[in-house]
C-alpha cells in the first residue's frame, strides 16, 4: 500500500484561505459597525440641537414673545457643538373661545450638520404645539 502524499498541503492551503476571508470579513464588519455608532452619535446630537432650539424658542414665547421674536430668518449655531446648525420656524394662531382669547404657536426646528449630499450628513427636525 502506499502512502498518499500532498493532501495536507491542499488542506492546509484551503484552511488558510477560508481564515484569511474569515478575517478580512471581520474587518469590514468591524468597520461598519465603528460607522453605525458614529451616525447614532451624530444623529442623537442632531436631535438633542433641535430640542435646544425647541425650549430656547418656548423660553422666548413664555416670557412675553411671539413669532417675530424668533427670527426664523436665522439660524441658531452651537460653539460647543460645532458643525450644527438649528433653523426655527413659527407660526401662531389666536382663537377666542368663550371669554378666553388663546394663542396656539407651531413651533418647527430642523438640526442639520454637514453638507446634503455628503456622507456625513445628519438632520433632525422636531415640532411642537404649545398655547399661551
Amino acid at each position: 500500500m502506499k502512502a498518499q502524499r500532498g493532501f495536507s498541503i491542499v488542506m492546509a492551503t484551503f484552511i488558510l484561505v477560508v481564515l484569511g476571508l474569515l478575517g478580512t470579513y471581520m474587518v469590514r464588519l468591524s468597520g461598519q459597525q465603528i460607522s453605525t455608532s458614529i451616525d447614532a452619535l451624530q444623529g442623537a446630537r442632531a436631535y438633542q440641537a433641535a430640542r435646544a432650539g425647541v425650549e430656547w424658542s418656548i423660553a422666548r414665547i413664555a416670557s412675553g414673545g411671539n413669532c417675530a421674536n424668533l427670527t426664523p430668518q436665522t439660524a441658531m449655531v452651537f460653539t460647543d457643538i460645532e458643525g450644527f446648525s438649528v433653523r426655527i420656524n413659527c407660526s401662531s394662531q389666536t382663537y377666542t373661545e368663550a371669554d378666553k382669547t388663546l394663542t396656539i404657536f407651531k413651533i418647527n426646528t430642523l438640526s442639520q450638520f454637514g453638507s446634503y449630499i455628503g456622507n456625513d450628513y445628519v438632520a433632525r427636525e422636531i415640532e411642537v404645539s404649545i398655547v399661551k
